[in-house]
């Protein structure tokens, strides 16, 4: 690995961040301060933590900040599930947001492993 942006699950991390910001920007702007900013908060923390931890000198704190990441993500789990509640988005919305952060949570976990396991 040269630096984050060769990891694909960076990338993915990325395009999810532009999703997030795609679909949020249709919600009521009331909802601008509330979770509208939670969720692009939580979303652009998921890469972020995945290219600091990446920087880091140490696999130990590159698996701390991968943690962090994976905590982003659940958050932002949550924070869908909220928005389908409240109807801010519709089914297939949901649906698609749902796998890629399944995704993105399988990727994680799996670099994680990788990392535990490796020499």
């Amino acid at each position: 690995m040269k630096t984050h942006k060769d990891l694909d699950v960076w990338k993915k991390s990325i395009t999810l961040v532009k999703e997030i910001y795609e679909f949020t920007s249709t919600f009521p702007k009331e909802e601008f301060y509330g979770i509208t900013s939670q969720l692009r908060r939580c979303a652009v923390s998921i890469p972020s933590n995945i290219a600091e931890g990446a920087a880091r000198n140490h696999k130990k704190e590159f698996i701390q900040f991968l943690y962090i990441s994976l905590g982003s993500i659940s958050e932002l789990d949550t924070q869908i599930i909220i928005c389908r509640e409240l109807n801010f988005i519709n089914n297939d919305q949901f649906s698609h947001i749902q796998k890629n952060i399944e995704d993105i949570r399988a990727m994680i976990l799996g670099l994680i492993n990788y990392l535990n396991n490796k020499a």
